[in-house]
């Protein structure tokens, strides 16, 4: 019997759009069958796909769908939230959903007739790198696209696949809007169009079979194409930084998961040394509280962030600086936090925790692959002084500037 058949969830384009504590429930109630196949997750480098299925089924790859197409339009903390939840199960099953649901939010980017057609599925899965790795040469009626992309997370269950390009004209770079020097565009395709290349032997997350996916000279027409940079609606949604509001989740509910744990086995275990009970214990009762206050304050800094942002975008204001700013370095600071977190649990566990039985392992691994994100770099934090200052952000786009 598979994970969908035990949770005995009915497809949710079967039954028309859902709300956002319908798809709250579902992800929570996948997050214990995600965690039993968590094993086979990492080892398999790649969700099952039956794994894929469930995902498909909580709703969560239709959470940024807005209510004028027919969708829930989840605000920017509920689909952290549903992140975080379906993360309390499996980081890599957390990480592939958090990528995946990035389609309504390109859908936004395109012409509102091939967004029209895309809706059929409302649960399409979107995977890709948005950076422009690949070469996109302008032909009638659209481009010729050959390159090769990193960290496809996803990728192999995915309905669309996108790759950032840089567009050539007569085989020249040419220049983008606004006097941009070079024209960096998003190709979307359908994911049979391109050639997976099995790459992904990590560390952390294997099981998010975020591989390399390459194409060479494939016609993408000018319709499935876009500027991330420049919107074609408003809104929420519109916003360039809108598709990293669920990142955080993540991290988030990997270290909830790793103090749940952790406070389950101290129920039992006792000081080797003293034979004190651990619920009793100076040491191990701080360092529980140490984790519990620092989890708090990292996740309600995210949330907050993320109300706040809403909140403006709603009203029709553009974002506050600050506001940019703390949403940014929220993001950051739940990758960092949580690494901290698991890292001195496991510490504290001692060496059951090194064994490939102990999730902490698991958890150490996952949380030490994915801080080395472009996201939770120092870039990131420079880019947020900087923009604060006056300065040179090295790291923009992130930070929701288009420039």
């Amino acid at each position: 019997m598979t994970v969908s058949e035990t949770l005995d969830i009915t497809a949710a384009q079967d039954h028309g759009p859902v709300t956002a504590e319908e798809i709250l429930a579902r992800v929570r109630a996948a997050a214990p069958l995600l965690r039993e196949r968590s094993e086979e997750i990492e080892r398999t480098r790649r969700l099952p796909d039956d794994v894929a299925r469930l995902l498909r089924d909580t709703g969560a790859f239709r959470v940024a769908l807005p209510k004028a197409w027919g969708g829930p339009e989840l605000t920017f903390a509920q689909q952290c939230e549903v992140i975080e939840s379906l993360s309390y199960g499996d980081a890599a099953a957390g990480w592939c959903a958090m990528i995946g649901m990035d389609t309504w939010i390109y859908a936004g980017y395109l012409d509102e007739r091939v967004a029209e057609g895309m809706r059929s599925d409302k649960d399409a899965i979107t995977a890709g790198l948005i950076f422009p790795t690949g070469r996109a040469e302008r032909v009638p009626g659209g481009y010729r696209v050959t390159g090769r992309w990193p960290f496809g997370s996803g990728v192999s269950h995915a309905d669309w696949v996108v790759g950032g390009c840089i567009v050539h004209r007569d085989g020249e770079p040419e220049p983008g809007p606004d006097g941009a020097p070079v024209n960096w565009r998003l190709m979307m395709a359908r994911r049979e169009d391109f050639e997976l290349v099995d790459t992904w032997h990590t560390t952390g997350l294997a099981g998010s079979g975020s591989m390399d996916y390459r194409a060479t000279d494939l016609f993408v027409p000018e319709e499935r194409s876009f500027d991330f940079t420049r919107p074609r609606g408003s809104g929420p949604y519109s916003a360039p930084d809108a598709f990293l509001s669920n990142v955080p989740g993540v991290p988030l509910g990997v270290a909830r998961a790793a103090l749940d744990h952790v406070r389950a086995l101290a129920a039992d275990r006792v000081e080797k040394t003293t034979g004190l009970a651990w619920q009793d214990s100076y040491r191990v009762q701080t360092a529980i509280g140490e984790a519990e206050m620092e989890l708090a304050a990292a996740r309600y800094a995210v949330y907050g962030t993320l109300d706040e942002l809403w909140d403006r975008l709603v009203s029709g204001a553009r974002p506050t600086p600050d506001q940019q700013v703390s949403a940014a370095l929220a993001r950051v600071n739940a990758f960092r936090t949580a690494r901290s977190i698991v890292t001195r649990l496991a510490d504290l566990v001692g060496t059951a925790s090194i064994y490939r039985t102990s999730p902490l392992d698991r958890w150490v691994r996952d949380l030490h692959t994915m801080c080395q994100h472009i996201l939770a770099q120092e870039q990131i934090v420079q880019s947020a002084g900087a923009h604060l200052l006056g300065g040179t952000p090295q790291a923009p786009f992130p930070l929701g500037l288009r420039g």
